[in-house]
């Protein structure tokens, strides 16, 4: 079975620690740099999924968009404790439209 990371500021990530998924602090102000090598790491060791909150994400387009490709790890994004920016959503929708070719929110109400 594959481990399940979150990734993101403490606030936002510490309760997903009481469902069993390994946490990995990373702080707002954090050097990108220092965090890409933290979710690289994390990749490297065996995570199928990675919940990332949004604001960190925003850091790591560049370095998320490596695994895009691949099979794993899945990076989901999440919104944190300062709210929900969208991205989240926006991710998982450009993923289920290159998966099956369509725009699934797409709606003809005119």
């Amino acid at each position: 079975m594959y481990k399940i990371a979150v990734m993101g500021d403490y606030d936002s990530i510490y309760g997903f620690a009481s469902l069993g998924l390994t946490t990995f602090p990373v702080e707002t102000g954090t050097d990108p740099e220092e965090a890409a090598k933290k979710l690289h790491s994390i990749a490297e060791s065996g995570y199928g999924v990675i919940y990332m909150t949004e604001s960190l994400a925003a850091l790591l387009e560049k370095e998320i968009a490596r695994y895009a490709d691949k099979l794993m790890p899945a990076v989901i994004l999440i919104p944190g404790v300062r709210g929900n920016t969208g991205a989240g959503v926006a991710h998982v929708k450009k993923s289920v439209e290159q998966a099956v070719g369509s725009d699934i929110l797409f709606s003809d109400n005119n």
